[in-house]
């Protein structure tokens, strides 16, 4: 079932989602494949519980449709992650542009570790620790920093930051024209 994704200005996308008890979570597979298809319908590599509308640490990301022969590695690179915790970030800031199905028409240059180690659950409830560097510890990050009520128009330079101000003051108020299902404030 497609989702209304929740846009800027929704309270859910700033509160630090909390865990959840995965293997007694009501209908769990069937919240993972609603993700999946919201993520798809609206074009997009990775989606957040709280962009639904669910102050919850889980997130779906895809980027098997960016495959190439420079990036072979992104074919098989579908993941959830349930209970997601970044227990380590490394290497130089790298500055990357960046867009959300939650800020949509907005797209700017976040500054972002390029390497991190993330511990989670996976579909299967087992337990992971493993490493991502470039593209991949990017989508991850951008993805976590839903989880913690962080949204990437926080992390770009203060000037632009003024320079988005009055798009993001118009889709708190309920402004905004979007290809796929969302929920505004008004």
């Amino acid at each position: 079932m497609i989702l209304p994704i929740y846009i800027y200005g929704q309270p859910v996308l700033r509160k630090v989602a909390q865990d959840i008890d995965a293997e007694n979570y009501p209908n769990l597979k069937g919240l993972i494949e609603n993700m999946y298809e919201t993520m798809y319908h609206a074009d997009g590599v990775g989606l957040a519980a709280p962009q639904i509308g669910l102050p919850e640490r889980i997130f779906v990301v895809d980027l098997s449709p960016m495959a190439s022969e420079e990036h072979p590695e992104f074919a098989d690179f579908k993941k959830v992650f349930i209970n997601a915790h970044i227990t380590e970030r490394n290497g130089d800031l790298e500055l990357v542009e960046e867009g959300c199905l939650s800020i949509p028409g907005i797209h700017e240059k976040v500054p972002r570790e390029g390497e991190v180690i993330i511990a989670y659950l996976d579909e299967e409830l087992q337990p992971r620790e493993e490493r991502y560097s470039g593209f991949m510890a990017r989508v991850i990050q951008h993805e976590y920093d839903h989880l913690d009520g962080i949204l990437f128009t926080d992390r770009i330079s203060p000037l632009r930051k003024r320079m988005v101000k009055n798009k993001l003051a118009n889709m708190e108020k309920g402004k905004v024209a979007c290809d796929y299902k969302i929920r505004t404030v008004r």
